[in-house]
């Protein structure tokens, strides 16, 4: 099987820009190519991760991302999560067609509406839409079944929120960045209970783009490149009534992953996760379906202070989801920072022990609906 690797890479911050959708497009795009020392004709093939439901205030994505993405005349395809754009990148490269394919995913959420009024057009019409359904309230009540069915505590989970905004003041490219405590997070406002403010990724900006590259050219675009080992994907049910709130996809997309990596003991042989978790609590039953805890520890385990930036098992060095959230873009931001992490180039947030084998995580839809899981090595 052939070789991918992760060989340049850029993202944009996460406040607010005064630049044009095109031209933020363009600058981080643009950036990487002048990394790898690229023409934009010379790139084999672009991968595009952009919304067409208004997540960049636009119902047409392909009208502005094409070109400012260096996509125009040439080879690509779109994508709505910029985690399945990276897997589907990499499987070009793995079927031998291309030596070279440009990810870029794109999403400007100064320009949209907010995000629960966006995800509230993910339900069913007829039924769940009038309801009010939307990404938040549907966490809400995967809080609420995760904290009675295993004790876990609102306190636990507030911890999360403390961890990661606390290592977002060391990364340069985070959003929202500050010191609280838990007395903080819960007595900040109650969003859709039990889910408090501080506990909700914001609406962020966010462009990211990665140069993917086959194994015999990585060595001409880089010294250090960052292997992509394994990779899985996996969907639940669409309606929340067919799905068990706390046993979905996510252990199947990395039981996926892990095979093709040859990972037996993921807490074991794996060095620090990045985590999409646009809940705090979510960190906490994620980890769980990871396997880097039994099921129902994830409170311990936030308790143990083991997932810190500076111990043993670091989790969202960079903040994570809560720290910056670029809707569309967030899965592929978990990949440029384990590849930071992997390559020991994360600047201030960079953890104090050599990382060898990280893994990435995205996910979307309600309650993590759909899950994906990437392996990277040094």
């Amino acid at each position: 099987m052939r070789k991918v690797a992760i060989t340049r890479f850029a993202q944009s911050a996460g406040v607010e820009s005064g630049d044009n959708l095109m031209d933020f497009t363009y600058r981080i795009s643009k950036e990487v190519l002048d990394k790898a020392g690229l023409k934009r004709n010379e790139v084999g093939c672009v991968m595009i991760a952009s919304s067409d439901i208004f997540h960049s205030g636009l119902s047409c994505a392909n009208a502005v991302d094409w070109d400012g993405s260096g996509a125009f005349m040439i080879e690509g395809t779109r994508a709505e999560d910029s985690m399945f754009a990276l897997i589907y990148a990499a499987m070009r490269i793995l079927s031998g067609h291309f030596d070279t394919v440009l990810v870029t995913s794109i999403i400007k959420g100064s320009e949209n509406p907010d995000n629960d009024t966006l995800t509230g057009f993910f339900a069913d019409p007829f039924y769940m839409r009038p309801l009010g359904i939307n990404e938040t309230t549907a966490a809400a009540f995967q809080m609420r079944e995760y904290m009675q069915r295993f004790g876990v505590s609102e306190e636990q989970c507030a911890k999360v929120a403390v961890k990661n905004l606390g290592n977002a003041l060391f990364n340069p490219y985070a959003h929202m960045k500050k010191r609280v405590t838990v007395d903080d997070v819960l007595n900040s406002e109650t969003v859709s209970d039990p889910l408090k403010a501080l506990e909700c990724a914001p609406k962020s900006e966010g462009v990211a783009s990665v140069l993917l590259a086959s194994g015999d050219a990585a060595e001409r675009f880089t010294d250090k490149p960052v292997w992509i080992k394994g990779f899985g994907t996996s969907m639940d049910h669409f309606n929340l009534g067919d799905r068990d709130l706390l046993n979905g996809q996510l252990t199947v997309a990395a039981e996926r992953a892990y095979r093709m990596a040859g990972i037996r003991q993921p807490r074991k042989e794996i060095d620090l996760a990045e985590i999409c978790e646009p809940y705090a609590f979510q960190e906490l039953l994620w980890c769980e379906k990871l396997g880097f805890c039994p099921d129902g520890e994830g409170g311990k385990l936030i308790d143990s202070g083991e997932t810190q930036m500076y111990r043993a098992f670091p989790v969202n060095p960079s903040g994570g989801v809560l720290a910056m959230n670029p809707y569309v873009s967030r899965g592929l931001y978990r990949v440029i920072e384990a590849a930071m992490q992997i390559r020991g180039r994360a600047g201030e947030h960079q953890v104090d022990k050599k990382v060898r084998t990280a893994l990435a995580h995205g996910t979307h839809g309600f309650a993590g609906q759909c899950h994906s899981v990437v392996i990277l090595e040094g």
